[in-house]
């Protein structure tokens, strides 16, 4: 625990099991109470190997929902377990684990209700090795984004991410995306809502087990969040009603 707060950690796995454990190490363990590891259905041996770590919450997709069904599922369970301070962390160990400890004091401390880890702040996107093109499209997205939502984040593609529960609790993730876009969405109903945003400077790792979405799937995703964006705006303008906000 944290200031009384208790933190849940979630993993949301797909072929993870070359890089769970380097993640699952440095997950500071002196703050942190429980850790959920959701595996969508991976053709690897990454259910083994958390249980070989201890993980004791381990949830199996038996088909593949996708990356945002998976987070889904890692929410549902952290909310479960009751947790105050719900903390994604991507198992292919892109992220550092040692953010942990900032990201939750900034929650724990009644600074803000939801913490981002950004890679674009102090350049570590390019630094850890983010190609070229990946960091040109998410530069446009973001700005796009910032226009139409009225903020201003330095990017919206992060997947480590904090959260205070009730944050979780005020939206209705159901009808989210269970693709990628998802956590576009997710930012959406969170500002839609009235809740504010940190951001944290986050290094960044690329290498070949680490996971990443190819060309063709970065083009679906960038027009999904141009959409939300849009749907954004359009509701908030009461020009649409849509089912993303409650």
């Amino acid at each position: 625990m944290l200031n009384g707060k208790k933190i849940v950690i979630v993993l949301p796995a797909y072929n993870a099991s070359q890089t769970l454990e380097r993640t699952f190490n440095e997950i500071p363990f002196d703050i942190v109470d429980e850790v959920v590891l959701v595996d969508d259905n991976s053709r690897d041996s990454t259910i083994a190997e958390a249980q070989r770590l201890g993980i004791r919450h381990i949830i199996k997709h038996e088909v593949n929902k996708g990356y945002g069904g998976n987070q889904k599922s890692c929410y549902k369970k952290a909310l479960e377990l009751n947790g105050d301070i719900v903390i994604m962390l991507h198992p292919d160990y892109q992220y550092t684990p040692k953010l942990i400890h900032a990201m939750a004091s900034i929650i724990a401390m009644d600074v803000y209700p939801v913490v981002l880890a950004s890679r674009i702040l102090g350049m570590g996107a390019l630094k850890g090795g983010m190609p070229m093109y990946k960091y040109i499209f998410n530069r446009f997205l973001t700005l796009f984004e910032n226009i139409l939502i009225g903020q201003k984040l330095s990017e919206y593609h992060t997947g480590y991410r904090a959260f205070r529960a009730d944050v979780i609790r005020s939206i209705d993730f159901t009808h989210n995306s269970d693709d990628f876009v998802f956590d576009n969405e997710m930012i959406s109903q969170i500002f839609m809502n009235g809740y504010e945003i940190a951001e944290v400077t986050c290094p960044t790792k690329y290498f070949p087990e680490a996971s990443s979405i190819n060309f063709k799937r970065s083009m679906k995703y960038g027009r999904g969040v141009l959409r939300v964006s849009l749907i954004h705006r359009l509701h908030k303008w009461g020009m649409i009603k849509s089912k993303l906000y409650k």
